[in-house]
């Protein structure tokens, strides 16, 4: 996302109106660090009643569930109030060894950490089970949690559709009309409750359902957006963190939040969009796609060609082609499935890229709910350019040389540019000296959603954090994942609160295996959050 000079000066950019104090002269956030207090002790009474999940979880029934309550609104503690989804597993090791509550985010804003508990039997993840309750929950607006939609989710799932990298002046014309229609979308569906979905708000829930567990201090795992309120949560409310793990960080910089941070994403997927072409052409034995990451692309851009013309199944168009490899971007072990089912429809064969690729019906709920509290949280977040001409500027410049990913992260962030709600002033995150325990930032040196410059400065923002380096790798979201150097750090840290001095590095994970064609009944592997 970051080239620095494409931006001009913040003086240039012509931005949205902060929110303002209300009137009165009320200090909002006095009000509203009066109204978390008041809500937490309220939580610490009521404690969280858990028992069998909703069949709506789909969670076994090893996983228990519960809500806690939080105000819409923390200025107004005791108004309307919402309910967050809770899920836990019990700890699986002697009472005396328990350390109490690990809660997860998996970033977003968006995403969902119900499913967080289920990580109790996995192997990178036994030793901590048997040491906390594993804590998952649906932020504000997510899943059952007071659920934000802007969008009918069969318009929003709509396929076939096209991505052009060189889009034209027709088409910008109609993504701007589309980026309008939705964000008057969550405003009549919202209300005047669209304001509230916020990333201070977020860090609130987090102390509210810290008090509802009973903890007196928190242990918490955030991964890509959930290291950025966790590190608001760190700035709002330091003597309440116990231990903190900070999993591919984003870049908290007040300039950054959240239109910097966006462009910067999209010039570093163009680097790890490379990484997974040349992986590919190293494997020309396997997929015959070429043996350079140029005859690669070309082949790629064959592809998108023919889909543009026919689409695959009536609905693997461009974008749905470009989402499916976007994952690629992501997470690595999806080389291997994408690569075959590129080379399978250049053979003759469109099923598996129909497979990967297609819109499920059945996710089309879930999916454009995550969209519009994506969109709802990073537009109140922050100014936003409200000027068309600010975003074709920029985004034409970066698509010259980072076209893989620029213009569809534009669009999808455009609603922000027409947002009816006001705009908060960005958290400056950071702590004094000492104000935190240490806190542990995990990040892969290559990862392209949260750039490693990112956690470069949420280190430099938080004093005594200490900083462990995947070198020459780009998955997103590193712990409890392949590299067992860096899952001895995250063990080490939650279950001893060791750390290493300063900063630490490992060696990258293995690369994935090639898939041949012949191997197709091969398992396919586990879709995670793709978040920011």
């Amino acid at each position: 996302m970051r080239a620095a000079a494409l931006y001009g000066t913040l003086g240039s950019l012509v931005l949205s109106t902060l929110a303002a104090a209300p009137a009165g002269g009320v200090d909002p956030l006095t009000a509203e660090a009066h109204g978390t207090v008041v809500a937490a002790r309220r939580a610490a009474a009521a404690g969280i009643a858990f028992g069998r999940c909703p069949k709506a979880e789909m969670l076994p029934d090893s996983v228990q569930c519960g809500t806690v309550r939080v105000p819409l609104d923390y200025a107004k503690p005791r108004g309307r109030q919402i309910s967050l989804t809770v899920s836990r597993v019990r700890s699986t090791g002697k009472r005396a060894a328990r350390q109490g509550s690990l809660v997860y985010n998996p970033g977003g804003p968006g995403a969902s950490s119900m499913y967080f508990p289920m990580v109790a039997n996995l192997p990178e993840w036994k030793r901590i089970a048997g040491a906390y309750d594993l804590v998952g929950y649906a932020p504000r607006g997510v899943g059952r949690s007071a659920p934000l939609s802007c969008q009918d989710p069969k318009d929003f799932t709509k396929a076939p559709t096209p991505s052009p990298t060189d889009p034209s002046p027709s088409y910008k014309l109609e993504r701007i009309a589309q980026a309008k229609a939705y964000a008057q979308g969550c405003a009549r569906n919202a209300g005047a409750a669209l304001r509230h979905y916020t990333s201070l708000n977020n860090a609130r829930d987090l102390d509210v359902l810290r008090a509802a567990l009973g903890e007196r201090k928190l242990t918490f795992v955030g991964a890509s957006y959930g290291t950025y309120f966790g590190a608001v949560y760190a700035t709002l409310f330091p003597s309440h963190v116990r231990r903190m793990v900070f999993d591919s960080a984003v870049d908290p910089d007040p300039a950054q939040i959240w239109y910097r941070n966006n462009l910067d994403q999209s010039l570093a997927f163009e680097s790890r969009w490379e990484d997974f072409r040349a992986w590919v052409a190293r494997h020309d034995g396997v997929y015959h796609l070429g043996t350079t990451a140029e005859q690669v692309l070309e082949n790629f851009e064959k592809v998108r060609a023919r889909l543009a013309e026919e689409p695959a199944g009536g609905k693997v168009g461009p974008a749905q082609l470009q989402g499916a490899f976007l994952k690629a971007g992501y997470y690595d072990d999806y080389w291997a499935m994408r690569a075959t089912a590129l080379s399978a429809y250049l053979k003759g064969d469109p099923k598996p890229l129909i497979a990967q690729a297609a819109p499920r019906p059945e996710a089309a709920w879930d999916d454009e709910n995550g969209n519009a509290v994506y969109t709802a949280v990073e537009c109140n977040d922050a100014p936003w350019p409200t000027d068309w001409a600010i975003w074709d500027r920029d985004n034409s410049e970066l698509a010259e040389i980072a076209p893989f990913e620029t213009w569809d992260n534009a669009w999808m962030n455009l609603p922000c540019a027409y947002w009816p709600a006001p705009r908060q002033k960005p958290v400056d995150v950071r702590a004094e000296h000492g104000a935190l325990p240490p806190t542990l930032i995990l990040a892969a040196e290559r990862d392209a959603a949260t750039p490693y410059p990112g956690a470069l400065e949420l280190q430099r923002r938080l004093p005594g954090s200490v900083l462990v380096t995947e070198k020459d790798a780009g998955t997103h979201g590193i712990g409890g994942g392949p590299n067992q150097c860096v899952n001895g750090y995250l063990v080490d840290y939650l279950l001893n609160g060791r750390t290493p001095v300063r900063r630490a590095a490992c060696a990258p994970h293995p690369e994935p295996n090639p898939v041949s064609l012949d191997e197709r009944s091969a398992p396919r592997a586990g879709q995670r959050p793709s978040a920011l």
